[in-house]
């Protein structure tokens, strides 16, 4: 998989994201670690590791996933979180998918046949729900899953994509504007574990409510940021 660079959006997790690499060393991929420079604790938490850092230079998760979506180099990207929440193992089986199946981008689904979750609550499980349905309706996304953001892609072909969403809002940017631009997404079924150490960064009712406005802006308006 020496054609894949993992994207991760690291903030505050100085505990976590040793162990992720140390899971992530059997593989041949680059890895991409976004954050902000003042987060010392973190980053002098993974000086000894073989990863790449880039800084930076907004807030939100999903600046950090546009600037390391933008700074790969390699043919496919693959949004990794570091809290450890996801499998690594499941990296070659979606990586698979985009090499042998014609596919542009794979979205991670903890809600299909063969998927689960360690770390969904009731209110988690019904707004994903929701918003997957919503996706469905009103984008013909047929993603089971929007909210999972552990999605891999052709790294042109996202960069293509002038994705502006600086908050959580970018996981329901990007399948939106992929899917207008006539690629091919597809679903794949992943397990999430619970996180290794710290707190979620994603609130329920704040990002759901941030994710409903930026997925009315497209709908009507076409681009999110008008």
């Amino acid at each position: 998989m020496e054609n894949l660079t993992l994207v991760i959006p690291a903030k505050n997790e100085k505990e976590s994201l040793p162990i992720v690499l140390n899971e992530l060393k059997k593989f041949n991929i680059k890895i991409l670690v976004v954050l902000e420079k003042e987060d010392m604790e973190t980053i002098n938490s993974i000086r000894n590791y073989n990863c790449d850092i880039l800084y930076q230079l907004n807030k939100g998760y999903g600046d950090a996933l546009i600037q390391g979506i933008n700074n790969t180099k390699t043919k496919y990207f693959c949004i990794f979180n570091a809290d450890g929440s996801f499998v690594a193992d499941e990296l070659k089986d979606m990586y698979n998918l985009l090499e042998n199946n014609s596919s542009d981008f794979v979205f991670g689904s903890r809600y299909m046949k063969n998927a689960s979750s360690d770390d969904d609550t009731i209110v988690t499980y019904f707004g994903n729900k929701i918003f997957s349905l919503l996706g469905n309706l009103f984008f013909s996304l047929k993603i089971s899953d929007i909210l999972y953001t552990y999605v891999m892609g052709n790294t042109k072909l996202a960069q293509s994509l002038n994705l502006v969403e600086k908050k959580f809002s970018l996981c329901i940017e990007l399948p939106i504007k992929a899917k207008r631009s006539g690629f091919k997404l597809i679903s794949f079924p992943c397990h999430e574990r619970q996180r290794i150490a710290g707190k979620k960064k994603v609130n329920a009712f704040k990002d759901g409510f941030l994710i409903l406005i930026s997925m009315i802006k497209l709908f009507f308006f076409k681009s999110i940021n008008k």
